[in-house]
């Protein structure tokens, strides 16, 4: 695996670069400012390393890199790049995680990890490590130990038994040999990968260079005692590793031992008795180590070890103390009480508590899955050794539950509890500080001053601004207003003539007040008389890209001796120069990509050019990830809509820049991680720019120009029946150019001519036609017409659906003319059907709602040739009223009534399943309690019961408890917390009719104040 971090850096003189790792790794750029040289170092541990074949850094123009070409777990963690100059230090952190390679085999665990070699010796080394994150989906068993010597080329295993801990004795090595050696887990189906491997080590005996005695003349021991023959015998025999299948011995050579090499004899015998064997039988020791594994559970041994060389064998050590195998060591318990909090509109923030025994605990792994799944996944594939930690990486708007396990030698925990649920959104800070405090007006004792929104709202409007001023030369501020004020400017009263006033300001949000802003200039409180008007203010930079800017701003509040008649625009390039340039539209094209801009405008009336704006932010020309373009479509139901990509953060629509969105016309709404803008009814009304600003930055923005979009219809579908059998379907349009299109869409997919059905389209009379020979079953569906003539684009769709072998078809025609009034009845099924005869275009429109009534669920408007109506399944009481038809010619708009108030019972309405009591409109609980909803159902036959919660079925689990019975049903909600707040909804139907009761429940917290109109629960 390669990876590669990038950052772009920037300062005055050039900074210094250092890179940081979570794990102590450090890369250092130099960069000076008039050479290409620069030197890199790189630590690791305190220690300096080099470049190497897996290790590249470069530094190129601004921007400073390190590539890591060989990637393992251990390489896990936090990286910081250090800016310094002689201005100070800058610092940013990015977490790198390392995933697992796919399984060796299917539902094999991952490969260990932190893999280390300790107490090496002449034949004998001891290795530890970690377990994995990831078992595979079994319980891992235990490991495999490979060694790997070079001169032979080849991995070999070193235990038959698998080793339940995450340690190991590796004994019989090679003097002088040169080892690797790596780990593999096991679990019932099979070996996973293996470790990464350990760095070459050599077998040798540690203690060589003590023998050396002076630094000028060198004399060896060996020297020393070149009269000793016989070898003394080994001392301090004991057990330096235990564990519950093994036991390592440790003892100190012989002094004097002698000049010949030397070997050892190992001994052992019951505790309290004096039969000695032999424990290394034909073995032969080098090393003053020697790991026994055939020792008897719940037995004492104790060990003797004699010296032996060539001239023979020493007498035996003294004995050691009584060594037996430990006991076995238990995993670690879970850790507990995880709590999760909000952090960025990608991560979140995770602690938790840890077990009370903690002492072998070496870190924790993260897990984590989407709410109501059991897709689990692996958050860290390294132990964090804290119980802190933000997960990276989440989708904005998804809601996620969390889990850890604790990570110890003998292996991983159990699953802790999972956390609560919660939902990937920007957790609430203060609005950043504002800025450009500009003079807009002065009196002589009053100031009008004006400022630019914070560039950060910290995830919340921004819902009001403070003002402090001071005389210039003090250092007090004094509060110009107590209560925030919402608009972007203040009239301060109450100053001297003659006096310099200086000008903070404040943001506030729903989490406090942010920083305030930097002191503005000293302005001269002198009442203006000047001809030329004063300076715009409150000047954005919108829609940024490659080449492109767009420029707003408002106009000055002083207009000097005579209206503004216009504006001068300025801009310069790069951060601080002083080099303006006027340009000509509040548009800015011609760019530079990847240059820096400023701008300034400047009002003008007939007595020349005011004061110049503060210019604007410094704007880098180019399209980020973040700027990204409004697309416009047409919905399943035929209306046009503008949608934006905003990851489910909040968004505000403009018209024009600057109008509000006529909610009669449009209305927003976030589906999918879009924010959808849906025309209602479009006309030219409807034309114009329409803008879109994410409210948390200010810097991400788009439009679109929604001018000409609209293909007109000069008729819908109408339908035609001859006498032969034959039908034709036509809609028209304005006359359209060669180059339109049209996709005739058929149940979901294309359609082309067929010998029994023809399509015609006429693109300079606007006509599309399809004509059938013979209807029959195979025709029946969703007819949608997609036309496009440039930008210009409308869709338009009809319906066939052959109910009891008689067509019905919904579309619109042209023209308002009545043959019968609009009446009703109800069929044998207990549906209501409303219908009168004409011949022309139609709305249909409810009083007792005041909205329009289109297909659903429960309404089927509906037309023929000659007539036209309104079929209600399952009507309830609530559909009693005052129902209208609306037919509009272009010119006027013709209407029918029938008011269907007090008309009684509907047929079978007794038999149809009701909910005749038991919720409340609103209802409120303290969080913590149990809240307990009853409702009582009629209906026969019996009704099917379900209960919903913000529209989605709720199924019976351990916080929500649903019981059903005949004639009521009961929902218990235990332990309720305010994320349980909503809308729940009891749904009733049985073969005569359904119903639908909602009720809003309200969870508050202990001293809040409770909802209006909330029926309090206990």
């Amino acid at each position: 695996m390669l990876v590669v971090l990038t950052c772009t850096v920037q300062g005055c003189p050039t900074p210094k670069v250092t890179w940081k790792s979570y794990f102590a790794i450090c890369i250092v750029f130099v960069l000076l400012p008039s050479l290409s040289l620069y030197v890199c170092c790189l630590y690791f541990s305190g220690i300096q390393l080099h470049p190497s074949h897996t290790v590249d850094m470069k530094t190129t123009n601004d921007k400073a890199s390190i590539t890591l070409g060989a990637v393992y777990k251990e390489h896990e963690g936090v990286y910081t790049v250090q800016l310094r100059t002689h201005d100070g230090i800058k610092e940013h952190s990015a977490f790198v995680y390392v995933t697992d390679a796919s399984a060796a085999v299917l539902g094999g665990p991952a490969s260990p990890l932190a893999l280390q070699v300790c107490d090496v010796n002449k034949d004998y080394v001891f290795l530890s490590w970690q377990p994995p994150s990831a078992d595979g989906g079994s319980a891992v068993e235990g490991y495999y130990v490979e060694r790997y010597d070079l001169s032979q080329g080849k991995w070999v295993r070193c235990n038959v038994h698998i080793q339940k801990m995450c340690h190991y004795p590796v004994f019989g090595l090679k003097e002088g040999a040169t080892y690797q050696f790596r780990v593999r887990a096991v679990n019932k189906a099979g070996a996973g990968r293996p470790s990464k491997a350990t760095e070459p080590i050599v077998t040798a005996d540690p203690l060589e260079h003590t023998r050396t005695m002076g630094w000028t003349i060198t004399i060896t021991k060996d020297e020393l005692e070149g009269e000793v023959k016989v070898p003394f015998p080994p001392t301090n025999v004991h057990a330096c590793e235990v564990s519950d299948t093994y036991v390592v011995l440790s003892w100190t050579e012989p002094e004097p031992r002698g000049r010949e090499p030397l070997t050892f004899y190992v001994e052992r015998s019951l505790a309290g008795q004096n039969s000695w064997e032999l424990a290394s039988l034909d073995m032969v020791v080098r090393s003053p180590r020697f790991p026994v594994f055939d020792l008897v559970k719940d037995k004492q041994y104790c060990f003797r070890v004699r010296s032996v060389n060539k001239y023979g064998i020493s007498d035996p050590s003294e004995a050691s103390k009584p060594i037996s195998f430990g006991k076995q060591q238990a995993v670690p318990a879970p850790p507990h009480s995880i709590t999760v909090m909000r952090d960025t509109d990608t991560s979140v923030e995770l602690e938790w508590k840890e077990p009370r025994e903690k002492e072998r605990i070496l870190g924790y792994y993260i897990y984590y899955a989407e709410t109501g799944t059991q897709d689990w996944k692996t958050v860290n594939n390294k132990p964090i050794t804290k119980t802190r930690f933000i997960v990276h990486g989440l989708k904005t708007g998804r809601q996620y539950v969390f889990r850890v396990k604790s990570v110890s030698r003998a292996g991983n925990s159990m699953y802790s509890d999972e956390s609560p649920s919660i939902r990937v959104k920007a957790a609430i800070n203060v609005p950043s500080a504002p800025s450009a405090i500009a003079l807009l007006l002065c009196t002589g004792s009053e100031m009008v001053l004006g400022w630019r929104a914070p560039a950060r709202s910290g995830g919340n409007p921004v819902r009001g601004y403070y003002l402090d001023k001071r005389e210039k030369g003090k250092d007090t501020w004094c509060e110009v207003n107590v209560k925030p004020v919402r608009e972007r400017q203040l009239k301060v009263c109450n100053l001297t003539t003659g006096h310099f006033y200086q000008f903070r300001v404040y943001a506030a949000n729903a989490a406090g007040v942010g920083k305030p802003s930097e002191a503005s200039e000293a302005f001269l409180c002198e009442k203006w008389t000047m001809p030329e008007p004063g300076c715009p203010y409150d000047l954005e930079v919108r829609d940024v890209r490659n080449d492109s800017v767009v420029l707003l701003w408002a106009p000055p509040l002083y207009e000097g001796q005579g209206p503004v008649t216009g504006y001068l625009l300025e801009m310069s390039q790069g951060e601080q120069s002083d080099n303006w340039t006027t340009i000509n539209d509040s548009s800015v094209s011609g760019l530079q990509e990847g240059q820096t801009y400023r701008f300034r405008v400047s009002a003008v009336n007939e007595a020349g050019t005011g004061w110049a704006s503060l210019p604007s932010e410094p704007v880098i020309a180019q399209t980020t990830t973040d700027n990204k373009n409004i697309e416009i479509g047409v919905d399943d139901d035929g209306f046009i809509f503008l949608s934006y990509e905003t990851n489910e953060k909040e968004c505000v629509w403009s018209k024009n820049y600057t109008e509000p969105i006529d909610a009669s016309r449009a209305q927003a709404q976030n589906k999918n991680n879009r924010s959808v803008l849906t025309f209602m009814d479009p006309s030219e009304e409807d034309l114009g720019l329409y803008s879109v600003q994410m409210s948390d930055n200010l810097d991400e923005s788009s439009s679109y120009d929604f001018t000409d979009e609209v293909i007109a219809l000069k008729s819908g579908w109408q339908v035609e029946v001859s006498e032969t059998g034959s039908v034709r379907l036509w809609l028209q349009t304005e006359s359209l150019s060669n180059a339109a299109e049209l996709r005739l869409i058929f149940n979901d997919r294309e359609i082309s001519s067929t010998p029994h059905r023809k399509i015609n389209f006429d693109k300079a009379k606007g006509l599309v036609e399809i004509l059938f020979d013979q209807l029959s079953r195979e025709d029946e569906g969703s007819y949608t017409a997609q036309l496009r003539d440039g930008r210009a684009k409308n869709q338009c769709t009809l319906v066939f659906v052959d109910q009891s072998k008689s067509l019905i078809i919904c579309f619109v025609f042209q023209g308002p003319y009545f043959q019968e009034y609009l009446s009703w009845s109800v069929t044998e099924e207990c549906e209501l059907v409303m219908k009168c005869k004409v011949l022309f275009t139609f709305h249909l429109q409810s009083n007792s709602s005041y909205k329009r009534i289109d297909q659903g669920v429960r309404t089927r408007p509906g037309s023929s040739t000659q007539k036209v109506w309104l079929e209600i399944l399952n009507p309830t009481e609530s559909d009693k009223g005052k129902y209208t038809l609306e037919m509009f010619d272009g010119k006027e708009t013709h209407t029918r009534c029938l008011d269907l108030s007090g008309q009684g019972e509907w047929k079978s309405g007794k038999n149809r399943a009701h909910v005749t009591k038991g919720l409340p409109d609103v209802v409120a609980i303290m969080e913590g309690k149990s809240l307990c909803l009853t409702c009582f159902i009629e209906g026969d036959p019996t009704p099917e019961v379900c209960w919903l919660r913000n529209d989605k079925e709720i199924a019976s689990q351990d916080q929500f408890v649903v019981t059903k019975e005949p004639k009521c049903s009961t929902i218990t909600i235990t332990n309720v917390n305010p994320e349980d707040s909503g809308k729940y909804s009891i749904f009733v139907r049985n073969k005569y009719g359904s119903d639908t009761v909602d009720v809003t429940v309200s969870v508050y917290k202990h001293g809040e104040k409770l909802p209006e109109n909330a029926v309090m629960m206990s």
